[in-house]
């Protein structure tokens, strides 16, 4: 008997469709009975299922109810508010950084031909010269710990005068370490592109960084935007290191009503739902974007459709040309 085939695998056949549909239901099984009896009883037989642990915060008839989700909502407040600064401005430093890194990179190579000597070495060598301390600083802060980065914002800051609400601490924080990330995403789309699209654009006249603004950083953000999006997931996950300069998040709020309620196991699980949610929302975000991103691709390669017989004698009649 001929069995299909595609170019990656061979199709399955009925008894292999068969043998990976009992494996997983045996599969399902295993898991369920294990997480039974490995999760669940030992966790029942601590009372870890009781209201009086639940009650505050799934029983809104219970007194501390009302209190808990005050304190949780306001620490995912402040959790957005802290990833949605973070993240525009991690976009914003990190695009710039990225440009500057391969406007320096192309003025490296360039002989500044038409320049006097001297000034064309002073030129070459000012831009080596950034070129290097651009990427030495990228190393460092891509390298540090972002809990790290964090910690000397909040405390380097104060000792040169320089004061803020621990809400700009954590954001300065997050900005520097992603910043220099989506840098580095970015420059290495640009670089990915064929060298043709930069060679075809200086062909027309267009400057180094018209071609990069225009032609290349366009294409970079399309093609790295799962980089980028799971980045930006990366930084709403790390508003939790606010805790250490003491910004309430929900974490640490979380930990607040822990502290007050003894109830952990039951507060991190409604703390992780959330920020599931949240995370989740900002995926399906994602996709959508991309695939409007990419259904306008589409539609501008779509060739221009022949004008109609009727629509070719009206527009030479306007024009006052005879066919």
């Amino acid at each position: 008997m001929s069995q299909q085939t595609t170019v990656l695998y061979d199709v399955p056949g009925p008894r292999q469709r068969r043998i990976t549909l009992i494996s997983s239901i045996v599969a399902t099984v295993v898991l369920i009975v294990g997480a039974y009896f490995l999760i669940y009883r030992p966790l029942d037989e601590k009372g870890q299922f009781s209201m009086e642990l639940w009650g505050p915060l799934v029983d809104p008839s219970n007194e501390n109810f009302p209190l808990v989700w005050e304190r949780i909502g306001l620490g995912l407040k402040n959790t957005l508010t802290a990833a949605a600064l973070a993240i525009a401005a991690s976009l914003v430093i990190g695009t710039l950084l990225a440009l500057l890194r391969i406007q320096l990179k192309s003025l490296t190579r360039r002989r500044f031909t038409g320049m006097a000597a001297p000034a064309a070495y002073l030129l070459r060598g000012l831009s080596l010269l950034l070129s290097a301390v651009t990427r030495v600083c990228v190393e460092v802060f891509r390298g540090l710990p972002v809990v790290i980065t964090i910690f000397f914002v909040a405390r380097g800051f104060p000792e040169f005068g320089i004061t803020f609400d621990t809400l700009w601490y954590l954001v300065i924080g997050l900005t520097v370490y992603n910043g220099v990330v989506i840098a580095e995403i970015l420059r290495s789309g640009m670089e990915g592109l064929p060298g043709g699209q930069a060679e075809a654009a200086a062909a027309i006249g267009l400057s180094p960084l018209q071609t990069t603004r225009m032609i290349l950083l366009p294409q970079a953000f399309r093609i790295m935007l799962p980089a980028l999006i799971s980045q930006l997931v990366v930084v709403l996950k790390d508003t939790s290191l606010g805790f250490i300069i003491s910004y309430e998040e929900t974490l640490n709020i979380g930990k607040q009503i822990i502290g007050v309620l003894g109830n952990p196991i039951q507060v991190y699980v409604v703390i992780g739902v959330l920020f599931i949610l949240v995370n989740y929302s900002l995926s399906k975000l994602a996709q959508y974007v991309q695939r409007r991103l990419s259904q306008g691709r589409k539609t501008a390669g779509t060739p221009a459709q022949p004008l109609p017989p009727a629509a070719l004698a009206s527009q030479s009649e306007s024009t006052g040309h005879g066919v």
